[in-house]
C-alpha cells in the first residue's frame, strides 16, 4: 500500500467524520441526546463514555455515525429526536452536509491562497489564423457568457463545457458592448496553430487575467465549491440520459486509488498533495450534496419525510407513526448497502484487472 493510498484513506475518512461532526454539534445544539458519536464502522478500537455519549473509533475508516435518542422510533422523552419541533430536525439534518460545504471552501481556499491571478472569459486576443472573427463572429473584447446554456465565469468552465459538448459547433452567448449577443452552431474547436515556428492545438483564443487580490481569492474558492455542485448535476444528468453508466460510479475504494493515481502523477510531493486535498473538496461536496438528495436513509430523504408529516397532519388531520418510516428507512439502506456493495465489487475487479495487465 503506497503512502498516497494511506493519505487517500485518511481523506475519505475525515470527510465521514466532518459530516457527522455536523449532526453532532447540531444536536448538542438543539438538545437531543446522543447516544454514541463513531468515527469509523465495524469493531471498536477505541472508545471513551463521556456525560452522556459514547465516543468511539472504529476499525475500518469508511462511515461512521451519530446515534441520536429516538431518531428512528417515537419516545416519551423531550431530548429524543423525534420530539424536537420539525425546523430544529431539519437543521440537525441539514447541518452535516453543511460541514461538508464548509470544509470543502476552506481546503479550497487554503489552495488558491497563493495564485496570483485568475483566467476570466473576456477575450483578450484571437490568433490570426483564428476562422470567424468579426463582427459576426468572435472579437477581442467579448466576454463568453455561456456555452450550449451553460453560464461561464471562468476559463475552467470553459474548458469543462468545451470537452462536454459533443459536437464541433456549440451555441455562444456573448456580451459585447454592453448586449447580448447569441451565436447558434458557432464551429469551435482545437485546432493546430503555428506559434514561433512550433505547431500548437488549441483553441486560439487568450483570455483575461483576474488579478488574485484577496477577495478574489474567496470569490473564485466560493465559486469554484459551487462549481463542483455543477459538475454533480452535469453527471447526474449524463447518469439518467445514459451518456454514462452505473459502472462508472466509483465506491470508496475506487475513490482512494484515483486520489493516489493521481498524486503519483504529480511532478513534486506538494503537488501531489494538493491535488489530493482538492479532490478531496470535491468529493466532499459530492458527499454533501448526495446525501441531501429526497432518497430513503439518508439526510434528504428524512427531511422529505418531514415535510410529508407535516402535510398529512395538516390536510389528514392524523400523526404519521414514526415507526412506518424507520420501516422504509432500514429498507433503503439496505439496498443503498446492496448498491454499494455492487459498485465496491466492479472497482475492486477494476483494481484486479489493472494488477494483472501490469
Amino acid at each position: 500500500m503506497s503512502m498516497y493510498t494511506i493519505v487517500g484513506i485518511l481523506a475519505f475518512g475525515l470527510l465521514i467524520a466532518i459530516h457527522e461532526l455536523g449532526h453532532f454539534l447540531s444536536a448538542k445544539l438543539m438538545g437531543v441526546r446522543v447516544n454514541e458519536f463513531a468515527i469509523g464502522m465495524g469493531p471498536k478500537l477505541l472508545k471513551k463514555q463521556g456525560k452522556e455519549t459514547l465516543y468511539t473509533l472504529r476499525a475500518l475508516p469508511f462511515g461512521g455515525f451519530c446515534a441520536m435518542d429516538g431518531q428512528d422510533e417515537t419516545l416519551d422523552d423531550p431530548r429524543a429526536f423525534t420530539s424536537q419541533k420539525r425546523w430544529r430536525r431539519v437543521v440537525i439534518l441539514l447541518s452535516g452536509s453543511l460541514f461538508n460545504f464548509i470544509a470543502a471552501f476552506i481546503i479550497v481556499a487554503v489552495l488558491n491562497a497563493g495564485a496570483t491571478g485568475f483566467i476570466g472569459t473576456t477575450i483578450t486576443a484571437l490568433h490570426d489564423d483564428f476562422p470567424n472573427q468579426g463582427e459576426n463572429g468572435l472579437m477581442a473584447g467579448d466576454r463568453i457568457v455561456s456555452i450550449n446554456g451553460e453560464r461561464l465565469h471562468y476559463l475552467q468552465d470553459f474548458i469543462m463545457f468545451m470537452q462536454l459538448a459533443r459536437s464541433d459547433e456549440v451555441d455562444l452567448v456573448i456580451s459585447r458592448n454592453g448586449e447580448h449577443i447569441t451565436l447558434s452552431r458557432f464551429p469551435l474547436q482545437q485546432r493546430e496553430f503555428i506559434e514561433n515556428g512550433v505547431t500548437v492545438v488549441r483553441y486560439g483564443i487568450t483570455f483575461n487575467v483576474i488579478e488574485a487580490t484577496f477577495f478574489e481569492q474567496l470569490r473564485y474558492s466560493g465559486y469554484q465549491t459551487f462549481n463542483f455542485i455543477r459538475m454533480i448535476r452535469v453527471s447526474l444528468a449524463q447518469l439518467f440520459s445514459g451518456q454514462a453508466g452505473v459502472d462508472d460510479m466509483s465506491s470508496a475504494i475506487g475513490i482512494v486509488d484515483t486520489m493516489s493515481t493521481i498524486a503519483q502523477q504529480a511532478p513534486t510531493i506538494g503537488a501531489a498533495i494538493g491535488s489530493i486535498a482538492f479532490l478531496t473538496a470535491f468529493i466532499g461536496v459530492n458527499l454533501a450534496v448526495f446525501n441531501l438528495l429526497p432518497i430513503p436513509a439518508l439526510d434528504g430523504g428524512r427531511i422529505l419525510f418531514i415535510v410529508i408529516s407535516f402535510l398529512i397532519e395538516k390536510i389528514a388531520r392524523r400523526k404519521l407513526d414514526p415507526k412506518y418510516e424507520g420501516y422504509i428507512h432500514t429498507g433503503a439502506m439496505i439496498l443503498l448497502l446492496g448498491f454499494t456493495a455492487y459498485i465496491m465489487f466492479n472497482d475492486v475487479l477494476r483494481l484486479v484487472l489493472r494488477v494483472e495487465n501490469g
